[in-house]
């Protein structure tokens, strides 16, 4: 058995800036919903998400023994997610700007991972990000890390909901796990929902792809629904950026996660007449080859 204040500690050495344990169970009602949510089509060209349900909601499944999951958070949020000047043509969401944090958030569990079995050599474990069927979301909130916002995202009073997740699936039990939070929430606030130019957050503080700006411009296209683009090019934060909680955090003090460039410093003539070399030289250790240069482009003025 792990001592809970261990994991904690060695979470936050290497940079994280919340961390949470639960127990790896199987996350029933967690699962009624995405299985209700995917049933009303709002999953739209996102295919993958009915693949390995099973495994996404019992987390037991990811790792032979599994006995606990650490759930990590770190804050992304700099000056880009307070917003873009009105009529800017080539907005980018801010988490886009900072080296992939899929190879930041493995290197940090690892880090983590490698403290633990120092100690504790017969833990077994593995790492996921958002790239993996974990439901992660549903675990940051079993953690205490935050509630499900009205967007749909994880919000924490103190860092706002610009922040990514990532889980440490363990073989050991630990001596404590942590609970929900009380006695926060979004209240009556509902500016994400307002801010959002194609209604694509739902009522049941979910969010229908088919009308989401960030899922249109970087995910597989093919969904016929017509919606605004805003004047994004990759992803948004549409949703995120009016939010009290995100307007009065703190910004990122993890350097990982620090912006490669100044977006405000390219306008749309810049994009349109970009090299894929020059492209590859600005943006190609972030996760903007997902989308590509061509589809980025398509974007502009949509």
């Amino acid at each position: 058995m792990i001592p809970h204040n261990v994991i904690i500690n060695a979470a936050l050495e290497v940079g994280f800036d919340l961390v949470g344990v639960v127990r790896a169970e199987a996350l029933d009602d967690e699962r009624k919903r995405f299985s209700k949510w995917l049933l009303e089509g709002c999953g739209s060209t996102l295919s993958y998400l009915e693949r390995n349900v099973d495994k996404r909601f019992d987390s037991r499944l990811l790792v032979d023994g599994a006995r606990s999951v650490v759930v990590c958070a770190v804050s992304y949020l700099s000056r880009y997610g307070r917003g873009y000047d009105a009529g800017c043509r080539t907005k980018i969401a801010s988490y886009a700007l900072a080296r992939d944090y899929h190879l930041t958030i493995k290197e940090m569990l690892a880090d983590v991972a490698r403290r633990l079995t120092a100690s504790y050599p017969e833990l077994r474990f593995r790492a996921f990000t958002d790239s993996a069927p974990v439901a992660e979301k549903s675990l940051a909130v079993r953690a205490g890390l935050g509630w499900i916002g009205r967007n749909s995202l994880v919000v924490n009073p103190r860092l706002g909901s610009m922040f990514h997740l990532g889980e440490l699936v363990i073989s050991e039990e630990v001596d404590s796990y942590d609970v929900p939070l009380e006695g926060v929430g979004c209240g009556s606030c509902r500016r994400c929902v307002d801010a959002c130019p194609n209604g694509a957050i739902r009522e049941d503080r979910s969010v229908d792809t088919r009308r989401c700006i960030s899922c249109r411009t970087i995910e597989r296209e093919g969904c016929d629904t017509p919606i605004r683009l805003d004047g994004w090019i990759y992803g948004c934060d549409a949703c995120q950026s009016l939010c009290p909680f995100n307007q009065h955090a703190a910004e990122h003090r993890n350097s990982a996660f620090d912006p490669l460039f100044d977006p405000t410093g390219l306008d749309a003539e810049a994009w349109l007449t970009m090299t894929d070399e020059e492209f590859a030289a600005l943006a190609g250790a972030t996760t903007m080859p997902r989308a590509g240069l061509a589809r980025i482009k398509a974007n502009i003025d949509k």
